[in-house]
């Protein structure tokens, strides 16, 4: 079943890598990932064919998929424990930032610009064929450091640099609720974000200490996007172990 959270009638509108190891977006005719976040919820059976799509995009180079667990499933009986109320608050902004009816599970954004049902393969697969334009970033880690460094770029002009932490997959048995019984694979779980500053378009470099990934977090990526969650316009991403 897709589900609508409560506030929606509201809405209108990735082992340490050593030294200076560093993954940087080429300068091709798509200098930079497609970013594809997934709102998604364990206790949605609507969900698992969104997620296995997401895995799938994740073994593409040119992709960045994330998944964000939403918090608004726990009435039905099961509590998804990779649920956070971040995910929930980063969804509310795109229904209000990009002027959408509702928001709901599975839903996937693209790019910061556009929305689909999650599990609309074929729509979102053509959606990624799209040129893309690129801020060229660097992300390294490096004397238990992540950095992240910036190229000049007029599009870079009034964003914001976030980094995000993210569990490559885990295997969920699910005990209650619409996919009670089930066993679900799910991939490039969110796991934390952080802002490390905004970003006025000139060379920069943003660092953040390893120590402030969670634990369980396998990968991190980089997201420049423009203020207020709007388009992103840069990404990057780096496994730890």
């Amino acid at each position: 079943m897709t589900r609508f959270p409560r506030f929606a009638a509201a809405i209108t509108g990735s082992c340490l890598m050593a030294g200076s190891l560093a993954v940087t977006t080429a300068a091709e005719a798509n200098p930079r990932p497609a970013v594809v976040e997934l709102f998604t919820s364990e206790g949605c059976n609507s969900c698992p064919p969104a997620e296995a799509y997401i895995g799938e995009l994740a073994s593409r180079s040119d992709v960045l998929a994330l998944a964000f667990h939403v918090d608004y499933w726990d009435d039905l009986g099961w509590r998804d424990r990779y649920e956070w109320s971040g995910a929930t608050a980063r969804q509310r902004k795109y229904g209000d930032v990009l002027r959408l009816r509702n928001v709901y599970t599975p839903q996937v954004i693209l790019d910061g610009r556009t929305d689909y049902v999650g599990s609309n393969r074929s729509v979102i697969s053509k959606a990624l064929e799209a040129p893309r334009e690129g801020v060229p970033v660097t992300l390294a880690v490096d004397d238990g450091k992540i950095h992240v460094k910036l190229e000049a770029s007029e599009l870079g002009h009034g964003s914001e640099v976030t980094l995000v932490s993210y569990l490559r997959k885990a295997t969920s048995s699910i005990g209650r609720g619409e996919n009670a019984g089930r066993t679900l694979d799910e991939f490039n779980i969110v796991r934390s974000m952080q802002t490390l500053g905004r970003w006025d378009g000139s060379a920069h470099d943003f660092s953040a200490r390893l120590a402030s990934v969670p634990r369980d977090a396998t990968d991190v990526a980089v997201l420049v996007q423009a203020s207020g969650q709007g388009v992103i316009v840069g990404a990057a991403t780096l496994p730890l172990h």
